[in-house]
């Protein structure tokens, strides 16, 4: 569902209408995305570069097609795109476009839904924290002139239970396990020297789910967050990376799981039918899924 909200607003891609399942290619991207790099068919990481591959041949058809038929405008990001690369002072390649393309994809659709579904199954394994953010926005319609009208600006900014449980979602869920920089120059820690020009990968898990830096690290707890603001600034917390490599999406993230959890918690309540075990690799998994069973709530009873 996710994915195929962003691909349309992104690009107009229509599923049925396509010959091409960009969802399988990307999940073959993501699965073989940190194995083994031997490229042998078969193996996970052969898959993940036809995977890349396939999504990459479509994204150029749709381009090339676009530039044939510059009239038929579809009002998506894809038609600014072309009109940025139009400029002549644009500093956008057609290559750059399509891997810019490629990745707002792939981050929009992925990091979204699996935080989606870690949140739900978080909240219903935990009834406390479900009870007190339902509470908080039951109260937010209940303060509206209209219940009908949609969120405003000022009622997502009042969101503070809800931030909290969207940090601590982020926080256990470790949707990127980890991050990259490179040493532009010699860097000193402690007693050992990390050479300018290599790699360095940031375990995200190491620091989240670290007992000296939270306490029961395991435990779902929301309340860890009050008083750290919207953001949960913290030197212990990277679900969004940090320093000048910041993520530019983070806050649309967030946007989304609130809006999401606002329309989730006022309009259903829900129960588990099966599946919703995890498994790390080294990312939060459900390898058997997390299936859910949906009842709109009653508007008089609540």
């Amino acid at each position: 569902m996710v994915f195929g909200l962003t691909a349309k607003k992104l690009i107009s891609y229509d599923l049925e209408k396509s010959s091409e399942n960009l969802r399988e290619n990307f999940d073959a991207f993501l699965e073989g995305l940190l194995s083994v790099p031997v490229a042998i068919p078969g193996t996970a990481y052969y898959k993940c570069l036809q995977g890349r591959k396939k999504v990459m041949r479509v994204l150029k058809n749709m381009l090339e097609e676009r530039k044939v038929k510059p009239n038929k405008v579809k009002n998506d990001f894809f038609d600014h795109v072309l009109e940025e690369l139009k400029q002549d002072d644009t500093v956008l390649t057609e290559e750059i476009a399509l891997d810019l393309m490629f990745v707002l994809l792939f981050t929009s659709f992925e990091t979204a839904a699996m935080a989606i579904l870690v949140a739900v199954k978080l909240l219903t394994d935990n009834p406390r924290a479900l009870k007190e953010l339902t509470e908080e926005h039951e109260k937010i319609l209940k303060e509206r002139a209209n219940p009908e009208d949609g969120l405003t600006w000022e009622e997502y900014k009042s969101m503070t239970f809800t931030f909290q449980v969207i940090n601590e979602t982020v926080r256990m869920a470790n949707i990127v396990p980890a991050i990259f920089r490179k040493a532009l120059t010699d860097i000193k820690i402690k007693d050992y020297t990390i050479p300018s020009g290599w790699v360095v990968m940031v375990s995200l898990p190491s620091v989240h789910l670290d007992p000296d830096n939270y306490k029961d690290p395991l435990n779902f707890n929301p309340w860890r967050w009050e008083g750290m603001g919207t953001k949960g600034s913290s030197k212990n917390f990277m679900g969004f990376g940090g320093g000048q490599r910041f993520c530019v999406g983070a806050d649309f993230a967030r946007l989304q799981m609130a809006v999401f959890l606002h329309c989730l918690v006022t309009r259903y309540r829900w129960q588990p039918i099966k599946g919703g075990e995890t498994l790390r690799t080294p990312g939060l998994q459900f390898p058997n899924g997390f299936h859910v069973k949906f009842f709109k709530k009653d508007s008089k009873s609540g």
